[in-house]
């Protein structure tokens, strides 16, 4: 979806968008109002935290010290 297409279909998607991103108040509803890089900055603030958790959470890591050693 390009911006155009985005700021477009920002009445129909934002009630979903509120279903999906939960923390997403009426206010930033109203502040992003079909600016794209205003949706990802408000969801990157509410949400940030969570992917970067959750992304350490599911991904093995091992000491790739001990790999280098050898």
């Amino acid at each position: 979806m390009n911006r155009d297409h985005f700021k477009g279909m920002w009445h129909q998607f934002k009630g979903e968008a509120k279903k999906q991103w939960g923390k997403l108040t009426d206010d930033d509803l109203k502040q992003i109002d079909g600016d794209f890089e205003k949706y990802q900055g408000i969801i990157q603030q509410r949400y940030a935290y969570q992917w970067t958790d959750r992304w350490f959470a599911e991904h093995p890591w091992e000491d790739k010290t001990k790999r280098q050693a050898s």
